[in-house]
């Protein structure tokens, strides 16, 4: 059978009532009306208050738990002292959660006791025009991905950066009411390159702030794909959940930041080692010789002998060591100095040409002509 019972307290509208010819009818019911509302809402209110009082009773019972966990386990004589005074907080604080979840529950019953009226017997589920036809879904393209990406950030990056530092749910809530195209995966996106820069930047407490505010985002993004709604539809529903100390929700939230933010120290650290690697590849192509050797690597190569003439800058020391060394090593050794950059032919200036050749040719010039007539 139907039970009809909840139409029989029902406040029926106020134009219904006959009122006395001298009172202003209009403003009567203005004032009951309001009146009524004003009643509804500090009801709401005092709920509210008892959903948080209720959460914050139930976080300070698992902080003390966490806390009588840890000194149960170091059992020190202090501990044991410490242990006990916060078992008896413990059990003050169980009576408490006890007593709020009573009165949450003498809340709800008188909720449901309460008559209905005009502002909660129905309630408008949309006020837009609806065609039933389904649009074709078209796959975009990377490219047209990646456009529409640095098309919104070009126009809504200084709001993105805004509500990347901001800290409160409260405003965090109000920024994206005030700014909801805010409410999708480009913003998203963008706050996660943004804490990789951060990190690089070692700036670790900012980078921290704003993987806080990526994973509301993300939070919200995953929330409109399991209602399988527009993320702008139900960002608010996100926030009064995490508001009203849903300890499950908020320890799923708390995981999912943690292991975002070591996900973004990882990658920050491969970005700076492929930039050293960049760096140290750029500068060892400048170190080049005409050879295309590196000369830091040949120097590594050279006999101890040659690398103290070269660290001497001593040629008459390099000259008898070359004489001294078997013609072919010496040859080799010598062409991968000048192939790197460490020996420069034919770089002594006219007076000392003029010196040199009445000595006679010196040993590395020879050795260059003998290389140069084997390539011809």
């Amino acid at each position: 059978m139907v039970d009809y019972s909840v139409w029989d307290h029902i406040e029926v509208s106020d134009d219904e009532d006959d009122t006395h010819p001298n009172i202003d009818t209009a403003s009567l019911f203005r004032w009951r009306h309001q009146a009524r509302m004003d009643r509804m809402e500090q009801f709401q209110k005092e709920r509210e208050d008892l959903e948080k009082a209720q959460g914050e009773c139930k976080r300070k019972l698992s902080e003390v738990q966490r806390k009588i966990k840890e000194l149960e386990v170091s059992g020190t004589d202090d501990a044991k002292s410490e242990l006990q005074k916060l078992q008896q907080e413990q059990q003050g604080l169980k009576k408490e959660e006890k007593s709020c979840d009573k009165k949450l529950e003498e809340h709800r019953k008188q909720e449901k006791k309460m008559p209905w009226n005009v502002d909660t017997l129905s309630k408008e589920g949309f006020s837009k025009s609806v065609f039933n036809v389904k649009p074709e879904d078209k796959e975009e393209t990377e490219e047209e991905k990646e456009q529409k990406h640095k098309t919104f950030v070009e126009k809504y990056e200084k709001a993105i950066k805004h509500f990347g530092m901001l800290r409160r749910w409260d405003d965090s809530q109000k920024y994206l009411s005030d700014n909801p195209h805010l409410v999708c995966e480009e913003t998203a996106n963008y706050l996660v390159i943004m804490c990789i820069d951060l990190e690089v930047e070692e700036k670790h407490a900012l980078m921290e702030q704003v993987a806080h505010q990526t994973i509301v985002m993300q939070f919200i993004l995953e929330l409109a794909r399991s209602l399988k709604v527009d993320p702008r539809a139900c960002f608010r529903q996100f926030f009064t959940k995490i508001k009203t100390a849903d300890q499950q929700y908020q320890d799923a939230f708390n995981d999912e930041l943690e292991a975002f933010k070591v996900r973004v120290r990882e990658r920050a650290k491969v970005r700076i080692e492929k930039a050293m690697k960049e760096y140290e590849e750029e500068e060892r192509q400048k170190r080049l010789g005409p050879g295309g050797l590196d000369p830091a690597d040949v120097y590594e190569t050279l006999p101890l002998e040659m690398q103290k003439c070269f660290d001497d800058k001593n040629i008459q020391l390099l000259q008898d060591v070359i004489s001294k060394m078997d013609p072919t090593e010496a040859k080799y050794h010598m062409q991968r100095c000048i192939d790197s950059g460490l020996w420069v032919p034919n770089s002594r200036t006219p007076e000392e040409e003029g010196d040199k050749a009445e000595e006679g040719e010196p040993v590395y010039e020879e050795l260059k002509k003998e290389t140069e007539e084997e390539k011809k």
